[in-house]
């Protein structure tokens, strides 16, 4: 502001000067007792850090950082290292001053500190205080939308502070910040997904920190990004949780932005009555820590709701106020976005003129702010960081890739070795497959030639032709031309089957039947088999194991029905209620097992009988080939609590497992 010397601008200021002493001469003797009664305390902790010239920045956050928002404390450390020449003190005071004036919005200030606290950081060749410098000139600057400029003091900040190896962990925390800021800056130009990706990364190194401040940071604003892109149930977990950290911390200003964000949602979804009460808590802290920034924010969405509740004159009151302050601090980014609720509020009225006005200045202010060459500067600026970073990436590469040729000749002699132990190896693991291989085929064939012994039966032939020749010496010609000539048939039958490991399952049916008549015959025809077939089974195209079914049908003849008097039956059902297998029941109504297993005991000659058991091990072997194994289920029936005879279920599997047989 100038002043002009004219007789009444003189008398004014003349006032203002006696004003000005008068005031001085009341409040020196209270300054100077303040300073006197500054923390006795404090001034024993700043004494002996400065007399220690700690070189560790992560050391002097961890003791002042509970007083950096403290102008008085923050001064005298500045003042007292000065005097010491403890420039890392100096830098560190600077820069907290620094943020004390950009979070009360007064930014030429705030900038001044951060240059001088940079200065002083560079030359006490403190590489931590020379990045926090830099990113807190780079917050200040996204504060007041100039992108560029703040883009590059992050973009510097990011590339010193990954020189240093190892790197700290308040490095690590500077690098945060700069992934943090550099999506701000995405944000600003809308760029959301960009800004998600530096978000997340920035969570990352502040989780890894436990940092409950760059948590708090991290998670509101990708909720905010999360929120631009239309995921708002997303966005408000996240700035819950930032919410959760800012309480944590006891952060005013955190409260505020999260409250501002969290209301904001709640007018998006239509519900104003609970979005109001949340801005004005966020207007009246934002007052009390006089961020004029999230003030002129607070004043914006308060009036935001007044216009969607119809309250025309208190929205204009509060819409003007923020744009007052959003111009008078040059916040660019609220005074676009205050414009454009005028616009809407000015709609509303009917003044579609004066809403036009507004809304052209809207959206002038944003196209300064995400113009198409700030967009190209920041993309082409972060592309250029990514190539240098993988340059420098190859270039530590190249220098191990000496050190991966000195291994290499070492490592070839390993590789070869390990080949011909490989080779031997596998030779070994194929001679015991093909040994595996060898016994089980001696298996097989040691299971055909025990099925066709059992099949053959000397006992069988014996009874069988013994019936027959009683037909020739009964004169019964016929009888024993028939039975002989079934008789021939069964054993032919028999000898071609055990050559065969499979049949189909109707040249199993066909020789059963042969087995049962010839068996028969010694029952003098008293036994009546029956054989059922579903009409959806085709029996001539599913395959069995040859002559597995004869052992049950001669375990329900001897076993069931040999110690019944009449009514001897025998059925023999196969029906498919399912793709996986073949279910063939084998129903006599015999004496069932109990009584058959007394009957037995009371023998005095027991024949041993070992072909279920030939059955089951030839069904094992059979089934390997199957995705499914075999099932042989074993019931008895009763009648009015009484035996009436024994049911043989088998289930053979007919569905082939490609893998297997591949």
């Amino acid at each position: 502001m100038k002043w002009f010397l004219n007789s009444s601008n003189f008398a004014f200021t003349s006032k203002y000067i006696l004003y000005f002493f008068v005031i001085s001469f009341f409040l020196s003797p209270l300054i100077s007792r303040a300073q006197i009664n500054l923390d006795d305390n404090y001034k024993i902790l700043v004494d002996r850090v400065v007399e220690s010239k700690a070189t560790n920045y992560q050391y002097l956050d961890s003791v002042f950082s509970e007083f950096s928002a403290d102008t008085l404390k923050m001064n005298y450390l500045l003042r007292v290292s000065k005097q010491a020449h403890f420039i890392k003190g100096e830098s560190y005071a600077l820069n907290m001053l620094g943020e004390f004036y950009r979070n009360t919005t007064n930014y030429d200030k705030a900038i001044s500190f951060h240059e001088k606290a940079l200065e002083k950081a560079k030359k006490a060749e403190s590489i931590d205080l020379e990045v926090t410098s830099l990113n807190m000139l780079g917050v200040v600057y996204r504060r007041l939308d100039v992108i560029r400029t703040a883009l590059d003091y992050h973009k510097e900040a990011l590339d010193l502070a990954e020189t240093v190896k190892p790197i700290t962990p308040s490095l690590k925390h500077s690098i945060a910040i700069s992934q943090n800021s550099m999506g701000n800056i995405y944000l600003a130009l809308k760029q959301y997904d960009m800004a998600l990706g530096l978000f997340k990364k920035s969570l990352v190194i502040e989780q890894a920190l436990n940092n409950k401040l760059g948590l708090a940071i991290n998670y509101h604003n990708i909720g905010y990004a999360q929120e631009a892109k239309g995921l708002l149930d997303e966005a408000l977990k996240n700035y819950q949780t930032s919410l959760k950290y800012n309480n944590e911390i006891d952060s005013d200003i955190g409260r505020v932005i999260c409250y501002n964000s969290i209301a904001k949602l709640d007018i998006a979804k239509g519900r104003y009555e609970t979005a109001l009460p949340i801005i004005e808590t966020a207007l009246e802290k934002a007052k009390v820590i006089n961020d004029k920034y999230y003030i002129s924010t607070s004043y914006s969405n308060l009036g935001l709701i007044q216009l969607k509740m119809q309250n025309y004159k208190a929205s204009e009151k509060n819409l003007r106020e923020a744009l007052r302050i959003a111009k008078t601090y040059q916040l660019k980014s609220q005074e676009a976005e205050t414009y454009n609720h005028l616009s809407q509020l000015e709609e509303n009225l009917g003044n579609y003129k004066t809403s036009l006005l507004f809304y052209k200045q809207h959206v002038d202010l944003d196209k300064a702010i995400t113009g198409e060459k700030n967009f190209q500067y920041v993309t082409d600026l972060i592309l250029k960081y990514e190539s240098e970073k993988k340059n420098n990436q190859i270039k530590a590469l190249a220098s191990e890739n000496e050190i991966v040729k000195l291994k290499l000749s070492q490592n070839r002699r390993i590789l070869i070795l390990s080949l011909i132990g490989a080779i031997l190896l596998i030779g070994i693991f194929i001679i015991l497959q093909r040994q595996g291989q060898l016994k089980n085929e001696k298996k097989i064939v040691t299971l055909e030639q025990e099925m066709l012994r059992n099949q053959m039966n000397p006992h069988f032939i014996f009874n069988s032709l013994n019936s027959i020749k009683l037909f020739i010496i009964n004169n019964e010609k016929e009888n024993a031309v028939y039975y002989l000539n079934k008789f021939s048939k069964l054993i032919r039958k028999i000898l071609i089957a055990s050559t065969e490991k499979e049949i189909s399952l109707q040249d199993e049916l066909d020789t059963m039947a042969l087995y049962m008549n010839i068996e028969n015959m010694r029952f003098s025809n008293e036994i009546n088999y029956q054989v059922h077939v579903d009409t959806n089974v085709n029996t001539s195209v599913i395959r069995v194991p040859s002559l597995i079914l004869q052992p049950f049908l001669e375990n329900a003849l001897w076993h069931g029905l040999s110690s019944k008097a009449s009514d001897k039956q025998i059925e023999l059902n196969v029906n498919q209620d399912s793709l996986d297998y073949i279910s063939i029941a084998i129903i006599d109504n015999g004496v069932g097992r109990i009584v058959s297993q007394k009957l037995k005991e009371k023998r005095k000659l027991n024949r041993k009988s070992v072909g279920i058991d030939i059955t089951k091990a030839r069904l094992a072997n059979f089934s390997k080939s199957f995705i499914n194994d075999y099932k042989i289920e074993i019931e008895d029936l009763y009648e009015n609590g009484k035996a009436c005879g024994t049911k043989v279920m088998v289930h053979i599997p007919i569905k082939r497992a490609v893998l297997k047989t591949a």
